[in-house]
């Protein structure tokens, strides 16, 4: 044990002596400056515009949700699910998927006069971000205002304060605070219509599969397993996706 110990301190000690006589030198850190634009009016510039383009791309969903085809689409989407009685078939993510890429198809043409009289011409030089913004509000009022219900479009105007009894001719004088709410309450009352369109036949297949269980004594079985094959059948049989897809683009040609 005498040993052991007399040992150890003999490797302290020449630990000890080798570090003074090789002292270690620690690398020093390195020094990160993240200057943005600078630090002057140009730098305070860049700042704002970085902070207004993270706002813009953080409330993007909602621009998409309530100012394009997709409240609608998505849904009539939901509630075909739902009718079926599927659970989670199709998966969310292929229904949301499927209503993004038929929104782009409805939005086409919107889109392409945005990029013709605001994006383009903002790119070149030839209009202020400003110009731009409300060069590409237009198409979309266009859009919106031809989807909006008169009923729906007065109940936003009146609160707001303008006194009157008619929808408005035109789009332009109608500011996006109005025609925005308007627009998603009207489609989400168009795609409730469609919704309660599509749940008739389906609702009419389990009320028979119902009474029909019933009538021979089997009501312990569930009728939900019964009534889904059948369910299933005529939709692929109809091409029910055909027809719903149809009715949607149908809906928008107003």
């Amino acid at each position: 044990m005498n040993k052991k110990l007399i040992l150890s301190f003999l490797l302290l000690g020449m630990f000890s002596i080798f570090l003074q006589h090789h002292p270690v030198h620690a690398d020093p850190i390195p020094n990160i400056n993240i200057d943005v634009g600078g630090s002057g009016e140009g730098g305070a510039t860049s700042s704002i515009s970085i902070l207004l383009l993270i706002t813009v791309l953080s409330v993007a969903p909602a621009f998409l949700v309530l100012m394009t085809s997709f409240t609608r689409i998505v849904i009539v989407l939901g509630f075909v699910r739902t009718s079926l009685g599927t659970q989670q078939m199709p998966p969310n993510q292929v229904l949301v998927g499927l209503a993004l890429f038929l929104s782009l198809f409805v939005m086409s043409p919107t889109l392409s006069d945005i990029n013709e009289t605001a994006l383009q011409p903002y790119i070149r030089g030839e209009l202020t971000q400003t110009e731009a913004l409300n060069q590409a509000a237009d198409p979309l009022k266009e859009f919106m205002f031809k989807q909006t219900s008169a009923k729906d479009l007065l109940l936003f105007m009146n609160y707001a304060g303008d006194s009157i009894t008619e929808k408005p001719a035109t789009y332009s004088d109608i500011p996006l605070t109005v025609m925005v709410p308007a627009f998603a309450i009207g489609e989400m009352k168009k795609a409730f219509t469609m919704g309660f369109m599509i749940f008739i036949p389906f609702l009419i297949i389990d009320l028979v599969v119902s009474s029909t269980l019933m009538a021979m004594g089997m009501m312990m079985l569930p009728p939900v397993m019964i009534s889904l094959p059948f369910k299933i059948m005529l939709f692929v049989l109809v091409d029910g996706w055909y027809l719903v897809v149809q009715s949607l683009l149908s809906s928008f040609n107003t």
